[in-house]
């Protein structure tokens, strides 16, 4: 990041957070996270300009109901292949609308989570889009504000 978007994200993490109290970062000065309610969505706002909303589950709790106690020794794929079926039906819910209102779909994975993201892009610096798009993730995937 350059000094002036560093800046720039830094004076927007403020107001975002002082608009939206449910926000938190997760890494210092990184992007700011949302627990939308208790289906486990999160909304996320990245400093590269990007809104993004998943769904996912950590590996360890995905080898956790896969293996049900047992000492089984699982491939990371596996799990993940796994992890991935068992997103679906929360996915499912709210896929159609996230596609149609233009966000983009993908999955991701790592050592850590298996998670089904959709991304779409936003204008940082038009703050009444930017919080009208917020509102509405909130709103549609269980966080009442």
């Amino acid at each position: 990041m350059t000094e002036a978007v560093s800046s720039a994200w830094m004076q927007l993490r403020q107001e975002l957070i002082r608009s939206f109290p449910g926000f938190y970062e997760l890494e210092l000065n990184g992007p700011l996270v949302m627990d939308l309610g208790e289906d486990g969505w999160l909304l996320e706002v990245r400093p590269e300009g990007k809104v993004v909303c998943q769904y996912g589950v950590a590996m360890e709790d995905a080898m956790a109901l896969m293996s049900e106690g047992t000492p089984e020794d699982l491939g990371t794929d596996e799990v993940a292949k796994q992890a991935k079926y068992f997103l679906q039906p929360a996915v499912n819910k709210y896929r159609t609308l996230l596609l149609q209102s233009g966000f983009v779909e993908e999955t991701e994975t790592t050592d850590e989570f298996v998670a089904v993201t959709f991304s779409r892009t936003v204008d940082l610096h038009n703050r009444p889009k930017l919080d009208d798009l917020l509102r509405w993730c909130c709103r549609e995937l269980g966080r009442a504000l």
